[in-house]
């Protein structure tokens, strides 16, 4: 009996490729908190898959964002790790995930979407056009700025805080992720 090895080797690759996800990133598909995101798949149903944004996925659900943000869109999320919920005063979290302060959490969470698809590129573009700084309306309503700074593209928020953009252009079926390390504060 003739065992085809170089056969079977590239068999085994394939499958231990296939369990560690590393096909999706070969495919190019962006991996956000340990899974790939596919563009085929809406914001939420990318979301629930990163191991570091639970607490996001957490909140949107709390809120009832969730029929939203797997509505067409196009949305841009700017998408909060858990360790940038971890940066809040203790028991914040806790306090605004209670159906009491929906309202809130609401207004936060409607502050980190923007509508429409803006990529990174349509960003800069903008920023360089207006002196260095691009601004944009949120869905809750108020602005969010952003702009470059020693080579990392920065967020503003309306309480004078910033994020960082640490992974830009998760492109999803209903618009796009940029995943920031601070969470945003409208006034």
């Amino acid at each position: 009996m003739k065992i085809h090895t170089p056969k079977l080797a590239i068999i085994a690759a394939g499958v231990a490729l296939a369990a560690t996800g590393t096909v999706a990133a070969a495919q190019n598909y962006p991996m956000v908190g340990g899974a790939a995101m596919y563009p085929t798949k809406d914001i939420v149903d990318n979301a629930v898959n990163s191991k570091d944004h639970t607490t996001l996925v957490a909140a949107v659900k709390a809120a009832g964002l969730v029929d939203t943000l797997k509505s067409p869109g196009p949305f841009t999320v700017f998408a909060p790790t858990n360790m940038a919920f971890g940066k809040l005063p203790a028991g914040t979290v806790d306090t605004l995930v209670k159906p009491e302060n929906k309202a809130t959490l609401t207004k936060i969470l409607t502050y980190h979407v923007v509508p429409g698809k803006l990529s990174a590129m349509s960003i800069a573009e903008k920023a360089k056009a207006n002196g260095g700084k691009a601004m944009y309306k949120t869905v809750q309503g108020q602005n969010l700025t952003i702009w470059q700074q020693d080579g990392a593209w920065m967020v503003g928020d309306a309480k004078g805080g910033m994020a960082k953009i640490t992974i830009a252009d998760v492109n999803q079926s209903n618009g796009v992720i940029h995943v920031i390390d601070t969470v945003l504060m409208p006034e």
